[in-house]
């Protein structure tokens, strides 16, 4: 026990530092000295204060939020190949954003684009679709909810498809790059809008850690033991679900953060969520502002969609987890 979490606090001293030093690394490496103490001119310190330090913040906070709902579905569908895209809530938000592009119309809400607008209102109403249909019938069980996102998934998939193809080449250029999934981000108005629903959805999963390792322990164990599983689930659902739908109408769908990153603090830190969901929040956060880094400097000055690097990286990940599942099983 006290080994899990020696490694836990290195993780998150190690986490703290990437992020720290990613605003300063670039095309150009930046001084901190010169950011510090005033060495720097004022080109470099809008470039720095108004591109790079926005953009990081804004890649910690949707990592973290990816991750920590990764870690969360996981727990809850006893799967530990679940994502937070299994349930379908990015396909809704992809549709609202290709919808707003098909339209050909710009408008900005409270600063907020009109894309990040309408991925929103699908991304909710995707949550609102799911969880409709598992009340029809068996109710909101987690094969009933795992089945509906997979075939909603699925629906806004195929819609998506269909936009792109009636749409013109701009239109649909423009829909395939939303779809690769981006953090860039020019001043704080970004970070502020996607913070609420990563703390809010955070809280909700960092509150129920003990629950969390009822859930995965099986729902009749869960239950004998006085929790009370259909209201967990619902609370957890929405809490994260929400959560993602933020992420990804401001962001795109960033895929694999949300399954690499809790398989791999679920290796260093063991499987107790009471530090698996804290710790993931903190190293999903670094490790996309890490990618993000790459993505602007790999080719600089022209840039990387950080969702290609998330799934050059997830690709083999996910094979190797493949396997290693396979060959245990075989056993």
């Amino acid at each position: 026990m006290k080994k899990e979490w020696t490694t836990f606090c290195v993780i998150v001293l190690l986490c703290f530092w990437v992020v720290v030093l990613a605003p300063f690394i670039g095309p150009e490496i930046i001084s901190w000295r010169d950011i510090l103490f005033g060495g720097a001119d004022e080109t470099t310190k809008r470039i720095f204060w108004m591109i790079r330090l926005p953009r990081v913040l804004l890649a910690f906070v949707a990592g973290a939020g990816l991750a920590a709902s990764g870690t969360c579905f996981q727990a809850m569908f006893r799967n530990p190949l679940a994502t937070p895209f299994t349930l379908g809530i990015s396909s809704g938000a992809a549709f609202g954003a290709a919808i707003y592009v098909w339209l050909d119309v710009s408008f900005s809400l409270g600063g907020v684009s009109g894309a990040s607008v309408f991925a929103l209102l699908g991304a909710l109403g995707t949550v609102a679709l799911v969880y409709g249909l598992t009340q029809v019938g068996t109710g909101f069980s987690t094969s009933t909810l795992l089945l509906a996102g997979v075939a909603v998934n699925f629906f806004f998939s195929s819609l998506i498809m269909f936009i792109q193809y009636i749409s013109d080449e701009s239109h649909s250029m423009e829909i395939v790059r939303w779809l690769m999934g981006n953090v860039q981000a020019v001043g704080e108005r970004e970070v502020l809008s996607v913070a609420p629903f990563v703390l809010a959805g955070g809280s909700v999963i960092l509150w129920m850690t003990n629950e969390l390792n009822l859930l995965l322990t099986g729902e009749d164990l869960a239950t004998s033991r006085g929790a009370n599983v259909p209201n967990l689930k619902r609370l957890l659902f929405f809490g994260t679900s929400l959560m993602i739908g933020g992420v990804v109408a401001f962001c795109g769908p960033i895929g694999f953060v949300g399954m690499m990153c809790p398989h791999m603090c679920r290796a260093l830190v063991g499987a107790d969520h009471r530090r698996l969901v804290p710790v993931s929040f903190v190293f999903g956060g670094a490790f996309l502002v890490a990618c993000d880094t790459a993505a602007r400097t790999a080719i600089a000055p022209a840039e990387i969609p950080v969702g290609v690097i998330t799934a050059l990286l997830g690709g083999p990940f996910f094979l190797v987890l493949l396997l290693r599942r396979s060959r245990a099983l075989a056993f």
